[in-house]
């Protein structure tokens, strides 16, 4: 064989080796990068299938300490409808002692529906009040405007929900007392933080800076929650 051929020959089976070689190399590399992919994947996947389990544990030791409290919370309801200071002062008969609570403390902040009731069912038929000379009650601050109080969302909040007012009376010394023991047997909340008596000519002069408070409604409903992977 000539050396020329013995050569080629050569150069032949290193071309054919190396092709197999870049095959095979070829090969190995796409194996190693799906298995990178599916590796990425499948972890991605157990990362999510985790954070799903620990929303369903969230939830399910929020339902287990519920049904632990509730037996309680059902047995204070029932003893306070047997506090007889509370059945004492519903409003009607066949509701149950707990109501006076909820009545005490509406549901909504409404300044308007306040100065209403003190106008109309505290200040209203008193012997011997010869006149209210004034009566103001404050919107609530963020939630109502400065001309109306209307009735604001449940979900939102004053701070201490609380609504503030002030008034001006007029009359014997007996009507003033009766002023205040109305207040004390209101059925809504109602602290007095300034209270000033004036002795006149003609009677007493009263004046009253005091605050009634509202509690928003809570809702419970259940709830979807979207876990992101």
């Amino acid at each position: 064989m000539k050396p020329n051929d013995v050569a080629i020959r050569k150069r032949s089976q290193i071309a054919q080796a190396n092709k197999t070689m870049f095959i095979w190399i070829a090969v190995a590399s796409a194996l190693v990068g799906s298995a990178l992919v599916v590796s990425f994947f499948l972890t991605q996947k157990a990362i999510f299938n985790e954070k799903v389990l620990g929303e369903k544990q969230t939830t399910l030791s929020n339902l287990d300490n519920n049904n632990k409290v509730a037996p309680e919370l059902v047995n204070q309801i029932q003893v306070l409808d047997t506090n007889q200071a509370l059945i004492a002062s519903k409003a009607n008969e066949n509701d149950q002692a707990v109501q006076v609570i909820l009545d005490a403390l509406p549901a909504v902040g409404n300044s308007t529906a306040l100065g209403a009731s003190l106008q109309n069912k505290l200040l209203a038929g008193i012997p011997g009040l010869t006149t209210v000379q004034s009566l103001q009650v404050d919107p609530i601050a963020g939630l109502e405007s400065l001309t109306a109080g209307t009735t604001v969302d449940a979900s939102t909040t004053a701070a201490a929900n609380e609504i503030t007012f002030r008034l001006v009376v007029k009359g014997n010394q007996d009507a003033i007392k009766m002023v205040l023991q109305n207040f004390e047997r209101s059925i809504r909340l109602i602290t007095v933080t300034s209270l000033q008596i004036e002795s006149q000519n003609d009677g007493q002069l009263m004046t009253v800076v005091a605050k009634a408070y509202y509690e928003p409604s809570k809702t419970i409903e259940l709830q979807t929650k979207v876990v992101q992977p």
